[in-house]
């Protein structure tokens, strides 16, 4: 397929990704927290792509299919079961019962983070989804915040640690699998020879939480609000998650699992007698409008939903004029040394990512150059899925315009007594994400892991 053409050559090609990253920092230096800020920057993005483009319509029909993606769908649709069963979850008062319990067991503070960075670390692991385990954890853990005396900042950079984490070793990730088949590798071989990576960075993490994640004393402003009893019985509603991690990791469709989390979800609320069934969905006639927690729970995917299409339509315009695959080839052609090809993988995928904001994107567009650049200088297959999944376990956890870290910025505004994050903050206290990129580094200059991979 013939690239696509822009006015002033490579300048017109990145002009509209350079007016997106602009308005996200500027908003970001606002102190704009809010995902739906970022709708008129993209679209006035995609306003300069088409109007730079010399074939208009070849770039609407290419941003309209980098917006169709199945992966762009099946997002979305996740995202609005996920933000049902976190709607249904919080009305039963599962947060109440899991401040209780932590109360009751001494986890405050440092403690509580460094716990919920493992147990996201066991989701993200186990089901081998990143943003999986931000929908299914952050609003479980975020709202125990301030009873906790958890510093916010680093609970939500904890949650998305233990996002991390999994996202990069487990065998069922997406960028585990796309890095390891683009590279010729065995999954189990890469696997095991990604731990000597993951570990050290998780254990940095993990001290760095239970050392800094203390924050101010329990809030106690809101002591008038009626919330449900935190008895035993809440611990039911935990089933709930439980049965979406073990429906991923039997094979069952993500779709198929939040369903049956969301059900499970209602029918123990309901069983409990901590959800009625008017609760549920309700008519008010006065606003001409349907109203309930299933109705709030789909409300809580618009922002990232309308954020994701607008972004993955910006990108397909850049992919489509070939410039990604021009900058692979003359990177290859400078390379003289092992080290040089590592440092030219990492720093092709490093612009690839930046550049289409999307992890699998990135590997399968740089696996091929990748692997030939790599046994060209004899660098091992493991090696170089190591260095392209260690690559893209780093910038969307951490910057601010990645789906990522606008997701658990949008998971903060969805309880009350602790504060909004904006989305500039959030990845800063992703301590796994920055150790990661460090000991990459590190790997990569030292020859460190270079012949077992």
């Amino acid at each position: 397929m013939r690239p696509l053409e822009f006015r002033f050559g490579t300048a017109g090609i990145l002009a509209p990704v350079v007016l997106f990253l602009a308005g996200v920092i500027w908003l970001g230096l606002a102190g704009a927290p809010d995902e739906r800020g970022f709708w008129p920057v993209l679209l006035a993005a995609l306003a300069l792509g088409l109007t730079l483009a010399r074939d208009r319509r070849a770039y609407a029909e290419a941003a309209v299919a980098g917006a169709a993606r199945p992966i762009v769908l099946l997002m979305i649709f996740a995202w609005m079961l996920a933000g049902v069963m976190a709607e249904l979850m919080n009305a039963s008062g599962f947060v109440e019962t899991l401040v209780a319990t932590a109360s009751a067991a001494g986890l405050s503070g440092g403690m509580f983070v460094a716990t919920a960075f493992l147990i996201c670390c066991a989701v993200s692991t186990s089901t081998g989804t990143s943003l999986g385990t931000i929908l299914l954890c952050a609003p479980l853990l975020y709202p125990a915040a301030g009873d906790l005396a958890a510093d916010p900042r680093m609970l939500i950079g904890a949650i998305l640690a233990g996002a991390t984490f999994g996202d990069n070793i487990s065998p069922v990730s997406d960028t585990t699998i796309a890095s390891a088949t683009t590279q010729g590798a065995e999954m189990g071989q890469v696997v095991r020879s990604r731990l000597r990576y993951a570990l050290p960075a998780g254990v940095f993490a993990l001290l760095a939480f239970l050392g800094f994640g203390a924050g101010s004393a329990p809030d106690t402003s809101l002591a008038g609000i009626v919330r449900p009893d935190a008895d035993p019985l809440g611990w039911l509603l935990l089933a709930a998650p439980v049965l979406v991690v073990a429906m991923l990791l039997r094979g069952r469709h993500l779709i198929e699992g939040l369903f049956a989390g969301s059900v499970a979800t209602i029918a123990i609320g309901l069983l409990t007698g901590r959800l009625q069934t008017g609760q549920l969905m309700y008519l008010d006639l006065e606003q001409f409008t349907a109203k309930g927690l299933i109705v709030s729970g789909v409300e809580r995917a618009v922002g990232v939903s309308v954020f994701t299409i607008l972004l993955m339509a910006l990108v397909a315009g850049l992919e489509a004029s070939g410039l990604l695959e021009r900058w692979m080839t003359t990177a290859g052609r400078r390379v003289r040394s092992a080290r040089g090809a590592e440092l030219s993988i990492f720093g092709i995928t490093s612009a690839c990512v930046l550049l289409t904001t999307h992890a699998v994107v990135a590997i399968l567009t740089v696996g091929g150059v990748a692997r030939r650049l790599g046994e060209r200088f004899a660098v091992g297959a493991n090696r170089r899925a190591n260095l392209l999944d260690l690559t893209v376990s780093t910038y969307p956890f951490v910057l601010p315009w990645f789906i990522p870290t606008v997701l658990a910025a949008g998971m903060t505004g969805q309880a009350e007594g602790v504060p909004r994050l904006a989305v500039t903050q959030v990845g800063l206290f992703n301590f796994h994400s920055w150790a990661l990129f460090a000991i990459a580094l590190i790997a990569m200059i030292t020859g460190w892991g270079r012949r077992s991979g």
